[in-house]
């Protein structure tokens, strides 16, 4: 290596997918009218409730709830470290 340059890690795209992934969940709150993209299947629920949506590193929906306690109560039963996303 040259003095002075710096070596870069890069992550290819699939490393980047899989960074976190089983050790890592991200809670975030979120509007009922957005949820059906974001979790499959779900019932319409009226717009405009505040939820807090937990998800696996890769995106994954894990779980739904209306008080951020239970979320991340969850994602620790889990051994998922929490992380607040906006």
């Amino acid at each position: 290596m040259a003095h002075g340059v710096l070596k870069q890690n890069v992550l290819t795209p699939t490393e980047l997918a899989h960074l976190g992934e089983g050790s890592l969940a991200y809670l975030r709150e979120i509007d009922s009218g957005d949820l059906k993209g974001k979790f499959p299947g779900i019932v319409d629920i009226q717009p405009g409730i505040r939820l807090w949506a937990l998800f696996a590193a890769n995106g994954q929906p894990i779980l739904l709830s209306d008080v951020r306690e239970k979320a991340i109560a969850q994602a620790l039963q889990n051994d998922l470290t929490p992380v607040v996303t906006h």
